[in-house]
């Protein structure tokens, strides 16, 4: 019952915190035999969120053991059945006893439950992927080995559009998973090592396949800032649907020629660098974000497009003040919290998203509260159901804002200097032209 609770509590909290969140691969998840999933980890505990509450199999985590001395997230944790790592890096820890956890682990794959674990053994920010730690392959050898169990290891490649900012979108994706086979085991029923290392290395590489690894820093940079430009255009197309997993193909296909292309001729990116620059400088002047610029089936279309946009923002708005007016301080105070304590890029958004957990239930606390002492029970039901749903109108309504401003603004210029606009579209599809270009022409000389 609680695992329930909580895993509801953070499948809302996700779909709150992000505007899109997609799911692909489903399908590679064996339902019955014993699986182990092995994710990357670039955003804290947001990561191991995501697979629990999207996961299509029951599962139990490998977590570090300072997580199980932490208040709440402690409790957290245990009532999710997780096993504890024990890693050199946490002072006083006996890494001996990571025999016990990986028994344990034999046990719940035993009984049907999937296990979970992030092999880089830490969080981080660095664009590509740590060396993996041993665990998940001696676990899985170890398992499979026994005869009794069909094991397998599904490598998920989590993917954020802008980890840290509120509203944004995220990709999890499943891929094949990776069959495990019997082996003899040494004397003291550990798996040899050289089998260990080349289960490490296959799921390594599978990995690396499944998520966003930039070598080089600048490179991750310059592919952001592309972004942007490439899956506006892909708006325009009307035989295909805007996904987050093309969108981090096309990253990684630029990715895998960048090396090439940086060593051979660097002409090229430094001439895509420069025309990206100029592009970002003509769209600011505009005050236009490359999203907002479509070209408009019609003027009455826009027309229309833009009163169905005055009239959402005017029905949310009472319904978004109140929200605004109740959330703010503590939206306010989440904000300030998750900088002074996440000062890490990479745990930013996990306190700020436990900050959020917190004072907002705090403060609709607070007003049933208050709403009891003057008004009684009616009041505290009604503000406790009203509340959450208005403070999710005021973000719906600063959202349509800034769509109505990104559309009002598109449609001046189109009317009143459309060349300038026909041109500043022109200008976007040729750069996602060539950045597609780059990486089918590097593709087949890389790797």
């Amino acid at each position: 019952m609680i695992r329930r609770v909580i895993t509801a509590i953070l499948r809302l909290t996700l779909r709150v915190y992000f505007r899109r969140i997609e799911v692909t691969g489903r399908e590679n998840v064996p339902p019955e035999d014993a699986v182990i999933f092995v994710l990357n980890h670039p955003n804290a505990l947001v990561d191991p969120a995501f697979l629990l509450c999207l996961a299509p199999r029951r599962l139990a985590f490998i977590a570090k053991t300072p997580l199980f001395r932490t208040p709440v997230i402690g409790y957290i944790v245990r009532a999710l059945d997780s096993l504890p790592a024990y890693r050199p890096q946490d002072e006083g820890e006996d890494v001996s006893r990571n025999v016990e956890t990986f028994a344990a682990a034999r046990e719940l794959l035993g009984r049907g439950i999937a296990i979970g674990i992030c092999p880089e053994g830490v969080s981080h920010n660095e664009p590509r992927l740590k060396p993996l730690k041993t665990g998940a392959a001696r676990i899985a050898l170890a398992t499979a080995s026994t005869g009794a169990l069909n094991v397998k290891i599904v490598p998920v490649g989590l993917y954020y559009t802008d980890k840290t900012s509120f509203r944004s979108s995220a990709l999890l994706h499943f891929a094949e998973a990776i069959d495990i086979p019997q082996i003899d085991l040494d004397p003291d029923g550990t798996p040899p090592r050289a089998a260990v290392r080349e289960l490490s290395d296959r799921v390594e590489e599978a990995m690396r396949e499944v998520m966003l690894h930039a070598e080089q820093e600048e490179a991750l940079g310059l592919i952001d800032r592309a972004e942007k430009i490439f899956s506006a255009a892909e708006v325009d197309e009307p035989d295909e649907e805007q996904r987050l997993d093309r969108s981090l193909h096309l990253r990684q296909r630029f990715l895998e020629g960048y090396s090439f292309y940086r060593q051979h001729e660097p002409r090229r990116l430094d001439d895509i660098e420069v025309r990206i620059a100029r592009f970002e400088e003509e769209l600011k002047q505009a005050r236009l974000d490359p999203s907002d610029l479509s070209l408009p089936p019609t003027a009455a279309h826009t027309i229309l497009q833009l009163l169905a946009q005055v009239f959402t923002c005017l029905v949310l708005a009472p319904f978004a003040a109140v929200g605004m007016l109740f959330h703010y301080p503590a939206y306010r105070l989440a904000g300030y919290l998750s900088r002074r304590l996440g000062r890490e890029h990479d745990v930013l958004s996990t306190f700020k998203i436990l900050s959020a957990m917190l004072l907002f239930p705090l403060t609709w606390l607070t007003v049933a509260l208050f709403a009891w002492v003057f008004s009684g029970w009616m009041a505290v039901a009604i503000s406790l159901l009203s509340l959450p749903l208005c403070g999710y109108t005021a973000v719906r309504f600063f959202e349509e804002i800034d769509r109505f401003y990104g559309s009002f603004a598109a449609l001046a210029l189109f009317v009143l200097r459309r060349r300038r606009f026909v041109r500043l579209l022109a200008e976007r599809a040729a750069i996602k032209r060539e950045i597609v270009a780059l990486g089918e022409r590097a593709s087949p000389r890389v790797g």
